[in-house]
């Protein structure tokens, strides 16, 4: 992606020539970037004895093993192979590697081949991983991945069709070294469109977002689900205009149809008409994120991705084989343009219900492949998505579905604990909700715990129904950097 990205012309490509692209990158990234230069892909090569040479098309990466954030956790853990997954050249490994007409300035001495090679492999910038594991991880950029998640942010904005040049975008992401604050950024500085960061309820607090959403006109939100529902409410409530707003894209967490229709009606209720509210998908392991195209609310047009900066494979996560194109399965991501911390054929966790497909969007019509809308946290993520409650293993974004999109809430939040606070006891399950105006908070209960019953197959000990503010300080929505859906107390 140096120079002039041709996003345009790549978006509307055939399948063809998408895959050609993508597959010529990845020779090139394995020959030239990962083998030479990263320590730890070197010996996950020779173990396997696979050449950099045999990895031609996509196929031929089932001949590596997977990666997993164990591994990344164990390398950083070690003072000696903390920067094994770094790309680190040398002039041995350039020599060795290149091909002459990339290697001959170098050789030649030029100062600005020197600068250009510096550019490229000298870390400058880092995120963090983040979510329910104890454990960050740190990945570094180079300038050179910083102008890839420049351009991949404008490519963002294109997919949600803002071409506007007026556009006048607020972006609540907390201020934090993660990657959907950064994607936001740097897509505004990319474009040139005016967005305005205010860091979310932490640093602004949500009457400042308030204000300021009203005082720019502003006409793009940009946000987490629960964070952005929180700011529409109080605004619906404080007779807040917002006339202009036209689309609200989400990101950091899933967001259902359910969620999306009322964060529509609070818009409505400030003069807000016609508003598409969509998602994105990242991760910070890609350093990079994919967007949904405009489309109304109740559909799903999939996660558009770049084919010339990744490879997306679907796998069984019991087998750990390929599943056939459309078919649901764990994603699995190999970066083909970046530098820095590089990962190959690494296990998202993420599970896609309805794969990736290579079809032309229905509603954008672009022909780059896409990811199903519709993820879930894979069945060996269980410290991130799933806990065992009761003997039974329970799907809690499932259940966060089922809470976001009930009508009747307005915040929620599930909490584990222990009986009697004995580590011994029985688990307890309990749904904290605060409802909206004139909902029946008896008839509510019954119902709440009738369906989480039917959707995840274990019904809550309690359902609690608590005031807005109540819950608003349970969750910490202006005082901790993502709010605590689920809180588990149990003893370790």
């Amino acid at each position: 992606m140096n120079g002039k990205d041709n996003w345009a012309a790549l978006s509307r490509a055939s399948a063809a020539e998408l895959k050609a692209v993508q597959e010529a990158n990845l020779r090139r990234h394995v020959r030239q970037d990962v083998y030479p230069f990263s320590a730890h892909y070197r010996r996950v090569f020779d173990a396997a004895g696979v050449r950099a040479e045999d990895i031609r098309t996509v196929d031929d990466l089932r001949r590596l093993p997977l990666t997993t954030k164990a591994d990344l956790l164990e390398a950083q853990s070690n003072e000696e192979t903390k920067r094994d997954f770094v790309l680190i050249p040398t002039p041995e490994k350039i020599k060795a590697n290149w091909p002459l007409s990339r290697k001959l300035p170098l050789l030649a001495g030029g100062r600005e081949a020197r600068e250009a090679l510096r550019r490229e492999y000298t870390p400058n910038f880092a995120t963090f991983t983040t979510g329910r594991s104890a454990d960050p991880v740190v990945f570094l950029y180079t300038p050179h991945d910083i102008d890839i998640l420049a351009k991949c942010g404008a490519r963002m904005l294109d997919v949600h069709a803002i071409h506007d040049h007026d556009a006048r975008i607020v972006n609540t992401f907390p201020f934090a070294p993660h990657l959907a604050f950064w994607q936001a950024a740097f897509a505004g500085f990319e474009t040139g469109r005016f967005m305005m960061s205010t860091g979310g309820g932490k640093v602004m607090g949500t009457s400042g977002n308030l204000r300021l959403l009203q005082r720019m006109n502003t006409t793009v939100i940009l946000g987490t689900p629960g964070y952005i529902y929180h700011l529409l409410r109080e605004g619906a409530a404080n007779d807040a205009r917002m006339p202009n707003v036209k689309l609200v894209i989400l990101g950091a967490e899933k967001v259902t149809p359910g969620l999306k229709e009322k964060m529509a009606e609070a818009l409505a209720s400030m003069g807000a008409r016609d508003v598409v509210i969509s998602g994105t998908y990242g991760f910070t392991e890609a350093r990079m994120a994919f967007s949904e195209c405009p489309a109304q609310h109740s559909e799903s047009p999939g996660y558009h991705t770049y084919p010339d900066t990744g490879v997306f494979e679907v796998i069984d996560p019991k087998t750990l084989e390929p599943v056939k194109e459309g078919e649901s399965g764990e994603l699995v991501y190999t970066p083909i343009a970046g530098h820095g911390t590089v990962v190959m054929r690494y296990r998202t966790g993420d599970l896609a219900v309805g794969g990736v497909t290579w079809e032309p969007c229905p509603w954008c019509k672009r022909t780059v492949p896409r990811i199903s809308s519709e993820l879930k946290r894979s069945s060996d993520q269980k410290a991130l998505e799933l806990t065992k409650i009761k003997g039974t293993l329970v799907d809690l974004s499932a259940m966060g579905t089922l809470l976001s999109g009930m009508r009747e809430v307005d915040e929620w939040q599930v909490v584990l604990k222990k009986k009697n606070d004995d580590p011994h006891d029985l688990d307890q399950f309990v749904v904290r909700v605060s409802l909206r105006a004139g909902t029946d908070a008896e008839g509510f209960k019954t119902a709440c715990a009738r369906q989480i019953q039917e959707g995840v197959e274990v019904g809550p000990n309690a359902v609690e129904v608590h005031s807005t503010p109540e819950m608003l300080e349970f969750l910490g929505m202006e005082t901790e950097m993502k709010e605590k859906r689920f809180l588990d107390l149990r003893p370790k």
